[in-house]
């Protein structure tokens, strides 16, 4: 599960989810689902495979996130499909989606990072909880 809320000239995204790689792969329909109106119309016909390491979890996920928008911007591809294995500090992802398509697909906010700023991943007695700000 997930939300988006402004923040100044920025925009969060708030994830919840039961376990981490849940989490991580919300955080990526979370970061696609603000740059295109209609995420569930992203078709999933290409597969780009992510390994990531970090030091610490939280920034690990902005991490990934910035690694899904960076592909987003050097090959205009949309995922709407995340699959994450995480192993100590390492995540090893697959998204899968097309190629932007302005017939079928309107982009919706224009995302041209992921920030430090306010960068939160934490569990709690529900789960885990995120919270990452991206600046438009």
């Amino acid at each position: 599960m997930y939300e988006i809320f402004d923040h100044t000239a920025d925009l969060g995204l708030r994830i919840r989810a039961d376990d981490l790689p849940q989490l991580f792969e919300d955080a990526g329909r979370a970061l696609f689902s603000a740059i295109v109106v209609n995420l569930d119309g992203v078709r999933p016909v290409e597969e780009v495979m992510f390994e990531i390491e970090a030091e610490r979890c939280d920034e690990l996920l902005r991490d990934w996130l910035a690694e899904l928008l960076y592909v987003f911007h050097l090959r205009h591809l949309l995922f709407s499909q995340f699959e994450v294995h995480i192993e100590e500090n390492k995540v090893q992802g697959t998204a899968r989606g097309e190629p932007l398509d302005p017939a079928r697909h309107t982009i919706d906010t224009e995302i041209k990072a992921v920030t430090y700023h306010g960068l939160k991943v934490e569990r709690d007695e529900s789960g885990w909880v995120a919270e990452v700000i991206v600046d438009i």
